[in-house]
Order: C-alpha cells, then sequence, then structure tokens
C-alpha cells in the first residue's frame, strides 16, 4: 500500500475501535427523519448520506447550537460536498457538485460508515407512499 493510500485510510478510521451495529435497510420516511433533529424527546438524532441513514444519537456534536446540527434530521449530500454548513446548502440534490465535490461527498459518507450504525434506507423524494 502506498503512503497516500495509508493515510487516506488511517483519515478514515476512528481513533478508538468502534462498535456498528449491522447495518439495516428499513425505509425511514423524510417526515421521520425530519423529526430526528436532536430537538425531539424520544427520537433518535439521525443523518442521512446518499440515502443512508446514520445514528448520531449520543453525539454532542449534532446538538442543538452545536456545529454539525444543521445536518441533524436531514440528508445534506450538497452541503457535505461543498464542505458547507450552511443551512440553504442542507439538501438532498447533489447533482450539481462537481467531481472534486462528489468525491467530498464520498469521503463524508465514508467517515460516517466507520463510526456511525445505519439504521435504514431514506424513502426515494417523491415517493410519499412508503
Amino acid at each position: 500500500m502506498s503512503d497516500a493510500a495509508g493515510q487516506q485510510k488511517e483519515r478514515f478510521a476512528p481513533k478508538q475501535p468502534v462498535e456498528l451495529a449491522p447495518a439495516k435497510d428499513d425505509v425511514i420516511t423524510r417526515d421521520y427523519l425530519s423529526q430526528c433533529d436532536g430537538t425531539n424527546e424520544g427520537f433518535p438524532t439521525l443523518v442521512a448520506i446518499k440515502g443512508d441513514v446514520f445514528d448520531v444519537s449520543g453525539k454532542d456534536t449534532y446538538t442543538p447550537g452545536k456545529q454539525y446540527h444543521v445536518f441533524a434530521g436531514k440528508e445534506p449530500n450538497r452541503a457535505l460536498g461543498l464542505s458547507s454548513l450552511k443551512q440553504e446548502d442542507c439538501i438532498s440534490d447533489y447533482s450539481g457538485l462537481s467531481d472534486k465535490e462528489k468525491q467530498v461527498l464520498d469521503d463524508w459518507h465514508t467517515f460516517f460508515s466507520k463510526r456511525y450504525s445505519i439504521v435504514g434506507r431514506l424513502q426515494s423524494e417523491g415517493n410519499a407512499s412508503l
């Protein structure tokens, strides 16, 4: 493995081993996801990336008033690709991103998948019947 590949792999590996639950493929509605923004008691805190829904409950950075709360309860693909914390960028559609920005989004997905359990798949946009 080249040095660059080793550094890339190390960059995404958590500092401490993380016990992840087996990935689930239950369909999670967008309405339910929106309620999982860390402000509703009894609901987990969830973030979706490229259709995978991650449980970030218990991570302080996603709680109200903290840096990454803007992502909670959303599928902020565009914002992650742009490395943006702007509310208006926290949308699912990332088709307008450059190849480099799409790679950044893929890197975020890799980062999340090594740290947080996948609790389901987000329903497709415009498919409210699920």
